[in-house]
């Protein structure tokens, strides 16, 4: 039975925090993730700016240690209740060697050792849906057994979720991996909520609602063709259509189930909404191209206004060539999206803001967990942990606009970290088998 402890919000780590979608979540869902880690400066300055009142340890995990998260937080020597991540998984290597011992998948081991260090009482690992494929999910028995030595029980019974289920207009596929220490029960999955008309579900799914479209997320956002401002800078004053359900309840933060910290922003501005300059013959094609439908030279996939966002992708890093994923096309007018209407494809507010440059946003949102996916997975956690959130009082200001520009030399200077901590990023690590035997 759950019981009702006022003043009290649950205690969340973020590792591989990237932007922040997870950590949004799960503060909605009512826990103070006290602590991120992160090991992209620009990155770690975009999540500063949305969360300045908790902690970002700009670094990687391979040199972060359980003690100096708590030291580098208001955690101290509290009880953790979640660590989340999800590492990223160069190489799934199965034949012939134990994935753990791939150097690959080093950040996995980390992620291990880091919540063995923390000991919190649960914790959540998120992943690509590839893991679960064919020998792949070897890598996943894997893990799990490292936990079960280690004095945590996992769900067996491990999920892939799509975000159009739980409410977010986006064909999303994510892995999730839930655990908790073995003197507690594990929490169970979030049911669905939403189907999407295009995908094909169970005929107990049926019965659900339809999850919202493309254009009930971007409807009212101001068209940027009537601001050529937009072209020298990512933000205007601008007057907004009528909001639909969708975007009030990504949006308000009074709502009866979102316990995050409300935010001083003003509505009255549109942001992250820097123009692009396409070409007339690119223009012309994305006009020719129906909607729903791949224009066949870029292959960007053309929205249909009454379906839902195909996966928005981050793109690789600066290390693998900067190159930017496709990028979908607007319904209506043949350009591509902008970060703004690719945040609320991904159940992002409108206060959360990105970086200036169009390729740093759309990494930052493709690379994360859409929030509403987020908060439907810590609202297991809350349950589990029997503890029902309290709605906030408290408004929260939000960071210095200068995070949200700057470039790779002045985020290291800022965060007093190597220039090459992102190029070349080339690091060996001996994980010899003895080292993963002491986890």
């Amino acid at each position: 039975m759950i019981h009702h402890q006022k003043q009290y919000r649950p205690i969340a780590v973020d590792l591989f925090a990237g932007a922040g979608g997870m950590t949004l979540g799960f503060e909605q869902a009512g826990f103070d993730v006290l602590a991120s880690v992160e090991i992209d400066p620009i990155h770690c300055a975009i999540h500063q700016f949305n969360f300045p009142f908790w902690n970002v340890l700009c670094k990687s995990i391979i040199d972060t240690t359980g003690d100096e998260i708590r030291k580098r937080s208001a955690i101290g020597e509290q009880e953790i209740d979640v660590v989340f991540g999800g590492p990223p998984c160069q190489g799934f290597s199965i034949i012939g060697k134990r994935s753990l011992d791939d150097e690959r998948n080093t950040l996995v081991y980390h992620y291990i050792r880091l919540v063995l260090e923390l000991q919190p009482k649960f914790f959540v690992l998120e992943n690509v849906k590839g893991m679960t494929i064919g020998q792949h999910q070897k890598f996943i028995i894997e893990i799990i057994n490292k936990f079960e030595d280690n004095g945590y029980q996992v769900c067996h019974d491990y999920r892939v979720l799509n975000a159009s289920e739980y409410g977010v207009p986006q064909n999303r596929q994510r892995l999730f991996l839930m655990g908790c220490r073995s003197d507690l029960k594990l929490p169970n999955y979030p049911a669905k909520i939403t189907k999407s008309a295009t995908i094909k579900t169970s005929k107990l799914a049926q019965e659900l609602p339809l999850c919202p479209t493309v254009w009930e997320a971007i409807q009212d956002l101001p068209i940027i063709e009537n601001y050529p401002e937009l072209y020298e800078k990512d933000w205007i004053i601008a007057d907004f259509g009528k909001s639909s359900d969708y975007v009030k309840k990504i949006c308000a933060d009074f709502l009866s189930d979102n316990y995050s910290y409300q935010r001083h922003y003003d509505s009255r501005i549109l942001t992250s909404s820097l123009r692009t300059k396409h070409t007339p013959e690119s223009v012309q094609r994305f006009a020719d191209t129906p909607n729903g439908k791949t224009e066949p030279i870029s292959r960007f996939y053309k929205l249909h206004p009454n379906g839902i966002c195909n996966t928005l992708r981050a793109g690789t890093a600066s290390n693998r060539g900067s190159f930017t994923s496709p990028r979908p096309i607007h319904p209506f007018i043949p350009r591509c999206i902008t970060v703004r209407e690719a945040a609320r494809l991904h159940s992002y507010p409108d206060w959360f803001r990105f970086h200036t440059t169009k390729w740093h946003g759309f990494r930052q949102i493709g690379n994360s967990v859409p929030p509403l996916l987020a908060k439907a997975i810590a609202s297991e956690i809350m349950n589990a942990l029997e503890i029902k959130p309290e709605p906030t009082k408290f408004i929260k200001n939000l960071g210095n606009t200068d995070l949200l520009k700057f470039d790779m030399r002045k985020a290291t200077k800022y965060f007093n970290v190597n220039s090459n901590v992102i190029e070349p990023r080339k690091r060996k690590l001996s994980l010899s088998k003895s080292n993963i035997e002491h986890l």
